[in-house]
């Protein structure tokens, strides 16, 4: 889980040499890298909850779900559970479907994550929005977090747009012209721009 994509010396390379901002951000911050847990699943759910409530509110949820499923995030844990029980973390009734239907899935393998290891961003985005409760945000955080994917630029990420609003002091919400001028400067290393943009605005490396 800690081992840093391959690609990620070489990003922060080009992306200093490219950017001013970028390179005060890799110097500033040395503690960390993107991670994965290779863990499509637990990713999911984690996704699933932290949908439109504060970190948290999510990480308070995240550990009574946790708890109800005696520390084991899987598909078959998540099926035995009764829909109020799991509704009772504090989940609202479309997280818990969404939960439902998610072990539902990759028990009768209606969903194949391993599918998604030769899909190009887009294709994987619009296979994983299938999904009940996952939209391109979440999807673009699986890709991000659990496939490691390069260049994942989330637009719809508030965190996101707000560190891009503060370092480059730009109005908030920043221009949409800006924001395409970013993603070709910091295209194919993206992702790596995303998580110096966030840990710019978080005492602690972002993780689902």
């Amino acid at each position: 889980m800690n081992k840093a994509p391959r690609y990620w010396v070489k990003a922060k390379k080009i992306l200093s040499k490219r950017d001013k901002v970028m390179k005060k951000l890799i110097e500033n911050y040395k503690d960390g890298n993107l991670k994965t847990r290779n863990d499509v699943f637990f990713s999911l759910c984690k996704s699933i909850i932290g949908q439109q409530i504060s970190v948290a509110a999510a990480n308070s949820v995240f550990l009574k779900f946790k708890k109800k499923c005696k520390n084991r995030i899987n598909a078959k844990t998540v099926r035995k559970l009764s829909f109020n029980n799991l509704k009772s973390c504090g989940l609202s009734k479309q997280k818990t479907k969404g939960i439902k239907d998610l072990a539902k899935r990759t028990l009768d393998k209606s969903f194949k994550p391993n599918l998604i290891k030769k899909m190009t961003d887009e294709e994987a985005i619009e296979y994983l929005s299938n999904l009940r409760q996952i939209g391109r945000w979440s999807a673009e955080m699986i890709l991000l977090f659990t496939f490691n994917r390069s260049n994942i630029w989330p637009l719809q990420d508030i965190g996101l747009l707000r560190a891009i609003s503060n370092n480059y002091n730009k109005k908030y919400f920043p221009p949409k012209s800006f924001l395409n001028k970013l993603y070709k400067k910091f295209s194919p290393y993206c992702s790596v721009a995303t998580w110096y943009l966030w840990r710019s605005i978080d005492n602690e490396p972002i993780q689902y």
